[in-house]
């Protein structure tokens, strides 16, 4: 982050951050290759925020920023129960696999606005809201490997020319909006309170993403069906000293996913945070903090089949730490 004033009243930043991303890797032959192996989405946001402080009151501001989306998608193919359910001789489900591999990336714009209104010199409270960012994939490539004999067999004209080839293809991811309420309170010179609360809406972006195949493959659907999600989170930062500031904090963090739609790609659950942190100010100009955040989560379920009908059901262990720092200078 970037940020100077302008003038007296108003204020200019730059930030790069990372807003959605998510990594999850299997190993080859594990029992759900089928539903996914590899699933890897980064999002990068380089941002332009203005903003411009009315009165000591009222303060309104607003941002620009282009979004890097870069996608990758593997999973194995039963070629052996495609053939089997064709009735070709001497395959069987699982006796043949091969791996598809799926890979886009785009650049695309969206937008925040806000505002903060501080009805005392204590008292701050702060509105915002940030734009879904629509990406839409047209150099996307699908890679298919492995499975020699078994898409020799497939590329018959009687089974299925075109397929499982090498081909371009095309999809639309869209990044979901959120609007965001917070407030903060100063008790006295040494504790303060916060508080937020954040609705992401994902059912109205997330909810499918169709890959659209150059070839005469069929389309390849994936139904995360999401639901809006809210976050919520409780503070308190404690001056123990001119130098030294304690914090904690607890947080809700809904999950999207459902028992009914959750899939291997995204084994995930809600979660509900303890954080505690310390901050440490031994210049005017130099700040440093320290945080730890402990996720206490219920074992999420999966029960998905795969497009050639094999079915996984299970439940995954999960857990998380996070251990974060930061370093602040001011000129």
């Amino acid at each position: 982050y970037f940020h100077m004033p302008i003038g007296e009243k108003a204020h200019f930043g730059v930030s790069l951050t990372a807003p959605f991303g998510f990594k999850t890797e299997y190993d080859s032959d594990w029992v759900g290759r089928y539903s996914g192996i590899k699933t890897d989405l980064k999002a990068i946001d380089l941002g332009f925020a203005a903003s411009y402080d009315v009165n000591p009151y009222v303060s309104f501001g607003a941002s620009v920023f282009v979004e890097h989306l870069t996608i990758e998608l593997t999973n194995a193919i039963d070629y052996g129960a495609i053939l089997a359910q064709s009735r070709v001789p001497s395959f069987a489900p699982g006796s043949d696999d091969g791996t598809l591999k799926v890979e886009g990336d785009n650049n695309a714009v969206g937008w925040t606005v806000g505002g903060l209104f501080s009805p005392d010199e204590n008292t701050h409270i702060g509105i915002s809201y940030r734009s879904k960012v629509e990406h839409k994939i047209t150099n996307g490539e699908a890679t298919f490997n492995g499975g020699d004999r078994a898409r020799a067999v497939l590329a018959r004209p009687t089974v299925r020319p075109g397929w499982f080839v090498d081909t371009s293809g095309r999809a639309t991811v869209t990044m979901p909006a959120s609007a965001t309420f917070s407030v903060t309170h100063n008790v006295n010179d040494r504790w303060t309170v916060m508080g937020d609360v954040t609705r992401t809406a994902w059912s109205t972006s997330f909810d499918k993403v169709t890959i659209d195949y150059a070839s005469n493959q069929a389309d390849s659907n994936l139904n995360f069906a999401y639901r809006d999600t809210t976050f919520v989170s409780l503070g308190t930062d404690f001056k123990l000293s001119d130098t030294v500031t304690l914090r904690g904090g607890v947080a809700y963090d809904q999950t999207p996913t459902t028992d009914a739609h959750r899939d291997v790609r995204v084994p995930d659950t809600t979660r509900k945070w303890l954080s505690l942190g310390v901050g440490w100010t031994p210049s005017a100009n130099m700040e440093y903090n320290f945080g730890y955040t402990h996720l206490f989560t219920k074992d999420p379920n999966v029960n998905v089949t795969s497009e050639t009908g094999n079915k996984l059901v299970g439940k995954y262990d999960v857990g998380g730490d996070v251990i974060a720092a930061s370093f602040n200078y001011k000129f």
